[in-house]
């Protein structure tokens, strides 16, 4: 239930039924009109700008209008106790008791999906997508997170949501990777030195997935490398997929499906989808002018199959072939997106890094190409995490070679640390990741702060003999409000926009601000208690308001349900 859509929607019909009454000739942009939180000063629960809206279509004195229209609401709406004209023609509304009484035992009855709203629609999310040549580091944990909180916010307003991998197994950094593996092998096996080489993978890991790989296949003939390299490749990314798919586990991440770029080349789906290009007549040969940066001497003209992605607003077209003919990392990604169209997907979303940002536009053009404009491809870059320790830039132990991986992160801090922190900033913005915050039991921890918000409502039950799980009913007749409480409901009634704006933008950071300001209004109205009597919860261990208990339950709901959005644990007790 959202109280925002079901007013605007009980307000929209009231001016539609009385539009003669109010000179109103046209009220065609009822879309454009929205009903928000009004500023705390108002100390009202709603705020419209329908005045505004309907005054300028209609040339109409807005202030004229207003006055109209709030008799009107207030004649048609028993709900609404009061509505004031603020400024140009703003209507400020607020809920009668009965109308605040009657939302909250809605959300109470709807407890598990409040602040849901059911879209119904298909996605595919795909994330991490991090080469297998090595465990995940720091980098790719932002990425995780953010897809896999992206996704459970989708599931949570009743999505079906794949969340995808797309496993680069296929190319030169492959070979590379796999030749590593093996002269490790024969460093084990023989004693012959590793002598690292240009593109060759160094770290400890390459090691251990050499030893895995020697105490498990005992039959494995490593004498040449060309011989054995198929069969040691599909060993070596089982191994290093293990290792990923490990990392992901610990991060709370659990991906649907793995879709292998090698398997994409062997079924010829680039082919099939340059084909479909061509049908469409978005593909023909001809000639690139040279990349920019690059020396012109190290650059050969060759005439080669070009997709005219420039039609689709991209900057320029781009090739399909490199100069010996063979399909570019572009035309293996056309074909992966061409097989994501084909599995009828409502929706397409990529999780990239920092340095994928310059390949949007291209692969953006490509889906819409492919699907007619049918499909949008939405792409979200999460920026740098920048490590931090009492203040100061912080490296790590870089066991994994030339990057901190994701498994020095988790023996410094939580999983739950990690995931939340990892959204403390929108994913467009570079991220400071202080090891000394997170670990903090204070205000300046966020995480720490919304979990003993709920573990501090569960002692509370549990002194009262209560449990947050049972149904309760709130009777108006007997319900009255403090001023903090009217500051926690109105933010309470607010959940249910923080899910819509944070699905519909692709913006799950919004989540984690929402509940550290929930938890911060509960964590203050628990300390005015020990300031004034009068707001002590509980007194001689009886419950001194039924109103609070109420409160904290409703607290209890919303935290609840943003930390399982979040993957966050919350303990009963701290």
């Amino acid at each position: 239930m959202n109280i925002f859509e079901n007013y605007l929607v009980k307000i929209n019909k009231i001016i539609i039924e009385n539009k003669r009454f109010l000179n109103l000739e046209n009220v065609d942009n009822l879309l454009d009109v929205n009903l928000e939180v009004p500023p705390e000063h108002f100390h009202c629960d709603l705020s419209t700008n329908v005045c505004l809206i309907l005054a300028k279509a209609n040339k109409i004195p807005p202030n004229k209008l207003a006055l109209d229209i709030k008799n009107l609401l207030l004649k048609k709406i028993n709900h609404f106790e009061k509505v004031e004209v603020a400024g140009p023609g703003f209507l400020n509304i607020k809920l009668s008791k009965e109308g605040i009484v009657l939302n909250i035992n809605e959300i109470i009855k709807n407890k598990n999906i409040f602040g849901s709203k059911q879209t119904n629609k298909t996605y595919n999310v795909e994330f991490v997508s991090a080469n297998p040549t090595g465990p995940m580091h720091v980098g790719h944990c932002r990425g995780a997170i953010f897809g896999d909180v992206l996704s459970n916010l989708l599931l949570f307003n009743g999505n079906k949501v794949i969340k995808e991998y797309y496993i680069n197994d296929y190319g030169n950094q492959i070979k590379n990777f796999v030749e590593s593996i093996y002269l490790r092998i024969r460093e084990i096996k023989f004693n012959e030195k590793f002598i690292l080489k240009d593109n060759l993978y160094p770290g400890d890991y390459i090691k251990e997935i050499a030893k895995n790989i020697i105490l498990n296949n005992k039959n494995l003939d490593v004498k040449n490398f060309d011989v054995c390299f198929e069969e040691l490749k599909t060993l070596s990314l089982n191994e290093s997929m293990n290792l990923i798919k490990n990392d992901l586990k610990k991060l709370g991440i659990k991906h649907d499906n793995f879709f292998s770029e090698t398997q994409l080349v062997q079924k010829d789906l680039v082919q099939k989808a340059v084909e479909k290009l061509k049908d469409k007549n978005f593909v023909e040969e001809g000639f690139l002018e040279p990349p920019k940066g690059e020396q012109f001497k190290n650059w050969k003209k060759v005439k080669r199959l070009i997709f005219k992605s420039s039609a689709f607003g991209d900057d320029m077209d781009r090739a399909l072939q490199k100069n010996d003919g063979s399909w570019t990392y572009f035309a293996n990604d056309v074909a992966y997106h061409s097989d994501k169209i084909n599995r009828k997907f409502d929706n397409l979303i990529n999780i990239l890094g920092a340095d994928h940002t310059g390949y949007i536009k291209r692969i953006t053009a490509a889906v819409s190409a492919l699907s007619n404009k049918k499909i949008k491809l939405n792409c979200k870059v999460c920026q740098l995490v920048k490590l931090y320790k009492n203040g100061k830039p912080y490296k790590m132990s870089k066991r994994a070679g030339e990057f901190i991986s994701a498994q020095d992160l988790l023996n410094e801090v939580s999983k739950d640390s990690i995931r939340f922190m990892m959204l403390n900033r929108s994913n467009d913005m570079e991220l400071d990741f202080d090891f000394e915050k997170v670990k903090e039991k204070t205000k300046d921890n966020p995480v720490f702060y919304v979990q003993y918000a709920y573990a501090r409502i569960n002692s509370i039950a549990r002194a009262l003999k209560k449990n947050l799980n049972d149904e309760i009913y709130v009777d108006s007749k007997s319900f009255n409000l403090n001023e903090y409480e009217e500051k926690i409901y109105r933010k309470i009634f607010e959940w249910p926009k923080v899910i819509e704006s944070a699905a519909n933008k692709l913006e799950p950071h919004k989540i984690p601000f929402y509940l550290y300001e929930l938890s911060t209004l509960f964590h203050s109205y628990w300390s005015k208690g020990n300031e004034d009597s009068k707001y002590k919860f509980i007194d001689n261990g009886v419950l001194k308001r039924f109103e609070t208990f109420v409160f904290l339950y409703l607290i209890a709901i919303v935290i609840r349900n943003g930390m399982n959005i979040l993957g966050v644990s919350l303990p009963e007790k701290m």
